[in-house]
């Protein structure tokens, strides 16, 4: 089980990589000019379901001038991952990912912009019936999360919180599906997870035992290949596709939550009611909406990029900053 998540990992990025030349090769092709995108092509990363696509398809703005090519991911660590080897173009994720991203000390991207958006469904769930009702009932279990994502993150403050630290627990890293399968068939006693997975648990039974909706900022990150900060077209591209974003999401909380939970409903199998519902709540406790770079946003990511450092995970202390860039503010605030 452990073993095949380490290849499901490798074997999706291998199945990205021929994309890397594609990537490179439009670069050169390009116009220079922002005001001329016909030759644009964005290859994006998406995680759990095409969510982004579908809220611009249902927006009736994925009319892009630009052509736009969305792979999907079980995670955002798999999005830089495929930056990294040059499979992507634009990643988005939490905080976490580029942090262990850019570890050593050569990343080929930027974080170039911050979009707000909800922390609920990030939680620690037991199985049903299990005989562990809170964190601290984890002490000596085995307990899988998804690797260099929120979920390691939240896992790891919640457990602090509880008294006890990470060799605590008998910790095992999964993907999310992996991990569900794993929790579901006995080979783990509880899971740090997010999205779709934790949705899906709960479908089947699953109970919540800790959340990290109030240990997370709430800031999700857009991070860009160095070579799409360096064409004009392709930065203006990737900022109109991040606006673009935030005003679909702006129309669909103008009244037609419960026609976009169908959307939902269908691409994650669940009630349209309970869809309806989730996004709501999403919505109510923080809307999605891009913003621009700011000190309190690279603060923000500082902070856990030390916490993985006290637990280990990073060699030394890493200056988040030397991979943060304001090079989309101007074109992103223009398309806001």
């Amino acid at each position: 089980m452990f073993r095949r998540t380490l290849l499901t990992s490798s074997a999706a990025l291998a199945l990205l990589l021929p994309l890397a030349t594609a990537c490179g090769g439009d670069a050169e092709a390009e116009s220079s000019s922002s005001s001329d995108l016909s030759s644009v092509t964005l290859a994006v990363g998406a995680t759990g379901w095409k969510n982004e696509e579908a809220v611009l398809k249902f927006a009736h703005l994925d009319d892009t001038p630009y052509k736009v090519k969305w792979s999907l991911f079980q995670g955002g660590d798999q999005q830089l991952q495929a930056v990294r080897a040059g499979a992507l173009d634009l990643a988005s994720s939490s905080e976490i990912p580029p942090i262990f991203a850019a570890a050593d000390g050569s990343p080929n991207f930027k974080v170039v912009a911050v979009q707000r958006g909800t922390t609920l469904n990030q939680e620690v769930i037991v199985p049903k019936g299990s005989e562990v009702t809170d964190i601290a009932g984890l002490k000596g279990k085995k307990v899988g999360y998804v690797q260099n994502t929120t979920a390691h993150y939240f896992l790891y403050e919640l457990l602090k919180r509880a008294g006890l630290k990470w060799s605590d627990i008998d910790a095992k890293p999964l993907l999310p599906n992996d991990g569900l399968a794993a929790l579901n068939g006995g080979g783990i006693d509880a899971f740090a997870s997010y999205g779709t997975s934790v949705i899906t648990a709960h479908q089947q039974g699953a109970v919540t035992i800790g959340s990290g909706k109030d240990v997370l900022s709430g800031n999700f990150l857009w991070s860009a290949r160095d070579n799409v900060l360096k064409s004009p077209g392709r930065r203006a591209a990737a900022a109109d596709l991040i606006a673009r974003i935030t005003k679909a999401y702006a129309y669909i909380r103008d009244g037609r939550e419960h026609e976009f939970a169908k959307v939902v409903a269908k691409a994650t199998h669940q009630p349209v009611a309970q869809a309806e519902k989730d996004f709501r709540d999403a919505q109510a406790q923080r809307p999605t909406q891009a913003r621009t770079v700011g000190d309190d946003t690279i603060a923000s990511q500082q902070k856990v990029a030390d916490a993985f450092t006290e637990l280990g995970a990073l060699k030394g202390k890493l200056d988040v900053k030397s991979f943060w860039s304001r090079a989309l503010d101007t074109d992103l605030e223009k398309a806001l």
